[in-house]
């Protein structure tokens, strides 16, 4: 069996798989303390940084690495988790949109900039994590906080669906950049597929492959 003790390491998560159900099974396969440096909605996947026994002392350093990710954007409807799992809750059509247009409006929100986060999210307001009042139809409207975009590319657009990659800085919600966009083309939008490329030097081929498997039962 792989020895994962004291080290720092990076996991591919697919999709569909909750970022905390892979820590137990890892704490659970390998019995050691194991913990994370940010997690990944179920929806999406890619890079998770993993760090066990001793190295859970640097989790707040790893969680200061830049990240990269490519995301889809769906436009014309919001959901209420900003994302593909949530309930539509707006829709506009989508009008025309020109290639130049949309690389304009993207580049606008390079640098740092302001943004809401979503209600869904691990945010604490009085102690209560947001997305748990969020689940009982209580929605706090968060003011917003500076976040830093490093780079912001267009990748692809076609019909409603705008594909790009965004290297940005600790607290940046890519599903409030997503819904953000949207608004900034003049209509409502979501998240509908996320990618994580990378963390710092982490990438996919440094991924650690651990033979866990990934199922909910007794979890």
């Amino acid at each position: 069996m792989i020895t994962i003790d004291n080290k720092l390491f990076s996991y591919w998560k697919p999709k569909n798989v909750r970022t905390n159900l892979i820590v137990e099974k890892i704490r659970h396969k390998y019995d050691v303390k194991t913990g994370h440096a940010g997690t990944l909605d179920p929806f999406a996947e890619g890079i998770l940084l993993i760090c066990t026994g001793t190295k859970t002392k640097n989790v707040s350093e790893a969680q200061n690495l830049s990240k990269v990710y490519i995301a889809e954007i769906k436009l014309g409807q919001e959901t209420n988790t900003l994302d593909r799992d949530g309930e539509v809750i707006k829709n506009k059509p989508v009008r025309n949109i020109s290639k130049n247009e949309l690389k304009t409006v993207i580049s606008s929100f390079l640098g740092p900039i302001l943004q809401r986060p979503p209600s869904f999210s691990a945010l604490k307001k009085n102690n209560v994590r947001l997305y748990k009042l969020a689940r009982k139809d209580i929605y706090i409207n968060l003011r917003p906080r500076k976040v830093m975009i490093n780079s912001i590319k267009f990748i692809s657009f076609e019909i409603d669906k705008l594909v790009i990659e965004v290297n940005c800085e600790k607290g940046t919600y890519i599903r409030s950049l997503a819904r953000d966009i949207g608004n900034a083309l003049g209509t409502y939008a979501y998240l509908s597929e996320l990618t994580r490329t990378s963390i710092g030097h982490y990438d996919k081929k440094s991924c650690v492959n651990l033979d866990i498997e990934l199922s909910d039962e007794n979890f």
